[in-house]
């Protein structure tokens, strides 16, 4: 098996002399395929990965590629050339692995749906009770020398509110278990999953968005992107919101309209609004985030909440094992199936 190349197009993890991808390769030699085999970095800054002519030379005859953000395109599999048989993403999200595309090319893809599901769901939680209880703004006021009880708004008894979850898979699951116990009530809309599998968690299945908006104090974002789903929190959505209505973004920056966010905390009809994710990453970068993050009203984190030791290691680990057992056997992963 000497001779197979496997490329990291843009690694989601730092690297360096020392450390670059040893866990990946002591999976991908192990047993089967012995050490020759070839692990490569392609021409990543900083983890952004840099297209065109440099990223497509680095991807040349490669047997396999692994993408983080990197996009996969007709001209990423061309340049890889015929000998590519898999494309992995290192991650949850499939967005950026196309489908569509790898099923026309005869390219097996796919992606690691549940290795971060508690990480994820422990940090969505983190952030929603930051929100009811006010923990930032009263850090912010505390710092500045503004002490008192009633300096910020006084929280709301979450036991006495309603949660919602938009998107009920594996992630949407784990948040349901840790919000119950906070919660009077949880709601969930998600087209895909029968209102006896929700019932099954002690959840109630709402059809439409906008009545899940109207019936939830506090909404958490857990869907795919898709093109259907991009822009799905959007001015008319938010407008059928309770006034004050929490909303908490763990999934996908691409899901909400930015612009009908800040508007609807600036009405009141949003009382806060937390993410760990934008579109593009870091709202500094952008008008709209900018704005964002002037708020006092708005917690964010830098598309972390999946991560920990442990978490980093098994994604790591189970990428490159799936990418063995295709090159090795043509045996896919059991699960996360794209193409």
């Amino acid at each position: 098996m000497a001779g197979l190349r496997v490329v990291y197009t843009d690694p989601a993890w730092a690297v360096d002399e020392t450390g670059s991808l040893r866990p990946e390769r002591a999976e991908l030699e192990r047993g089967i395929l012995g050490p020759g085999i070839s692990v490569e970095l392609g021409p990543f800054d900083a983890g952004y990965v840099l297209a065109g002519e440099q990223l497509h030379q680095a991807v040349k005859g490669a047997d396999a590629l692994v993408v983080y953000r990197c996009q996969v395109t007709p001209e990423l599999i061309e340049a890889a050339g015929p000998g590519c048989r898999v494309i992995a993403r290192s991650g949850v999200g499939i967005d950026n692995l196309n489908g569509e595309l790898l099923r026309r090319s005869g390219v097996y893809g796919f992606h690691i749906p549940d290795y971060c599901g508690d990480e994820v769901s422990t940090h969505t939680l983190a952030l929603l009770l930051a929100l009811e209880r006010g923990i930032c703004v009263q850090d912010r006021l505390v710092r500045a020398d503004e002490w008192g009880i009633h300096r910020g708004q006084i929280p709301r008894r979450a036991a006495d509110r309603v949660a919602g979850i938009v998107g009920f898979g594996r992630i949407g699951r784990a948040t349901t278990r840790k919000l119950q116990p906070f919660y009077r009530r949880v709601l969930a809309h998600d087209p895909y999953v029968p209102a006896d599998l929700m019932a099954s968690h002690g959840v109630d299945r709402v059809d439409r968005l906008t009545e899940l908006f109207e019936r939830s104090d506090a909404v958490i974002l857990h869907a795919a992107l898709t093109a259907e789903t991009r822009d799905l929190v959007n001015t008319a959505v938010l407008a059928a919101a309770r006034p004050g209505t929490l909303l908490v973004n763990t999934a996908r920056g691409g899901l909400v309209d930015l612009a009908a966010v800040l508007a609807a905390l600036s009405e009141g009809r949003l009382g806060g609004y937390a993410s760990d994710v934008f579109s593009p990453e870091d709202p500094n970068r952008t008008e709209p985030g900018r704005r964002l993050l002037a708020r006092d009203d708005v917690i964010v984190s830098s598309h972390r909440a999946f991560l920990s030791h442990e978490s980093e290691l098994s994604l790591r680990r189970r990428v490159a094992a799936g990418i063995r057992a295709v090159l090795v056997g043509g045996t896919p992963p059991p699960e996360g199936q794209v193409a």
